[in-house]
């Protein structure tokens, strides 16, 4: 029997949801497999390190292209491509014999990831009628939120019973399952633009300035702002970026269209959602690093923390998407900066004394807070944008967004190692380190409070 529009229409939407959930997945699943690769291959954890470096990094450099890869490509062959390069990066990994092969096929993998992500905002905002784009957006923020989070629990429990290596095979499985639904499910359609030319010289501006800034802030948390490791790669970045944005405006065919900012919707949400996840996405690992650094926790106490954010996030996601469908996105994104800035506000008063219970549930508010923000502050932003752009703009801000959460990452990192380093009364000092950081996330949650009460309408 064959299926109806709408139903084909879901079922690429939800292969494509799995699919970016799985990249989001895989970024962060090796951080609890390190000491497994390491101790295998026989390097130190600075090179061990590069496994989740070089995805953050590929990923951030492929997102631009994908605005091209959509043109010229039918989205049955966006969306094959991307399983195709997780399938062979799987297998690559699985097999690799030695250090290097597995990095290669952690690129092909980030690829893979790094064109899912702009897909999926893309297919909730142009494939679903209107009045049903914040539900979808709200389920894709699943593949946003939950997959990244549970990543680490996932990997520590499979390194620790079977190796790292039992990862890769259950995700080639996994992937292969993807690859056998679309073929089955998802309709053959022409591509939009046959003659689409790939913009090379945009290209390269992309890949330098987003590739600089990612480097520079994933080398800033380990070796300091003064060393040239960091501030050449950022300054060269900084540049490549205005040249890229410069050549945007004055070209015929803009690799990406910034068009995008005629939109003040999308301008408001684009500074909303980079403050939300340089908000964030330091904390994930700021938290372990309290919980068992000042308190003197165990690794699977500094879990807990992050188990009930996550879990509630399946639920809290879609429900409320499905409420910034019914009553606006307005109500809806002021209740969720509000539960995100109580919960990042009341994290700046944590010190050593304060009970697991006390920092899982603050933890908690503050993750829901996340879940209700990233669908209907996206699907808001987008909406006011045509059609035709609607990639650029996923592709643009995925990007953006990727360069955020690690600054917001390196600058928390830095705040805890400079303010350690210089702290003279022992617990006090250190507990007054993991708190300035804490605020720094507190800070960033209170400006998304500010510009959505001020501005979304």
């Amino acid at each position: 029997m064959s299926l109806s529009e709408k139903g084909r229409t879901y079922a690429l939407f939800a292969i494509v949801v799995l699919a970016c959930a799985l990249g989001s997945l895989t970024q962060t699943v090796m951080n609890s497999m390190l000491g497994g690769v390491e101790a295998d291959f026989g390097v130190n954890a600075s090179v061990g390190q590069w496994l989740t470096t070089i995805y953050m990094l590929v990923l951030g450099i492929t997102v631009p292209a994908v605005t091209f890869l959509s043109q010229r490509l039918s989205l049955r062959n966006v969306v094959f491509l991307a399983l195709g390069l997780f399938l062979v990066g799987g297998i690559v990994d699985a097999l690799a014999p030695t250090f290097g092969v597995l990095v290669f096929g952690r690129v092909l993998q980030a690829v893979g990831a790094g064109i899912t992500l702009p897909v999926l905002q893309s297919i909730a905002m142009t494939r679903f009628p209107k009045g049903q784009n914040g539900t979808a957006m709200g389920i894709a923020g699943i593949a946003m939120g939950f997959a990244p989070n549970i990543g680490p629990l996932i990997g520590g429990a499979l390194v620790d019973s079977w190796g790292w290596r039992s990862f890769f095979w259950l995700f080639i499985a996994i992937v292969v399952l993807l690859i056998l639904a679309a073929s089955l499910l998802v309709a053959r359609e022409d591509a939009p633009m046959r003659d689409a030319r790939f913009e090379g010289v945009s290209f390269l501006y992309s890949a330098l300035g987003f590739g600089g800034l990612l480097l520079a802030f994933s080398n800033a948390a380990s070796l300091g702002v003064q060393s040239p490791l960091v501030w050449v790669p950022a300054a060269v970045g900084i540049a490549c970026l205005m040249l890229f944005v410069a050549r945007q405006k004055r070209i015929e065919h803009p690799l990406i269209s910034m068009r995008i900012f005629e939109s003040s919707h999308f301008r408001i949400s684009f500074i909303a959602q980079n403050c939300l996840f340089a908000s964030f996405m330091g904390i994930t690992l700021i938290v372990p690093l309290y919980v068992q650094g000042l308190c003197g926790g165990s690794a699977v106490e500094a879990g807990i923390v992050f188990i009930p954010a996550t879990i509630l996030a399946v639920v809290v996601n879609p429900l409320a998407g499905i409420l910034s469908d019914k009553v606006g996105a307005r109500p809806v994104v002021i209740v969720a900066a509000a539960l995100l800035t109580v919960g990042a506000v009341s994290m700046a008063f944590m010190d050593e004394n304060t009970p697991l219970w006390m920092t899982t549930l603050m933890q908690t508010v503050r993750g829901m807070g996340v879940s209700a923000l990233i669908g209907p502050l996206n699907s808001w932003g987008m909406s006011g944008l045509p059609r035709e752009i609607m990639m650029d703009a996923s592709a643009f801000f995925a990007a953006v967004r990727q360069a955020c959460a690690s600054l917001g990452t390196a600058i928390m990192v830095l705040v805890i190692a400079s303010l350690s380093a210089t702290a003279q009364s022992g617990a006090m000092g250190m507990s007054f380190a993991y708190q300035a950081a804490f605020g720094i996330s507190a800070v960033l949650a209170a400006c998304v409070l500010v510009v959505v009460i001020a501005k979304v309408r």
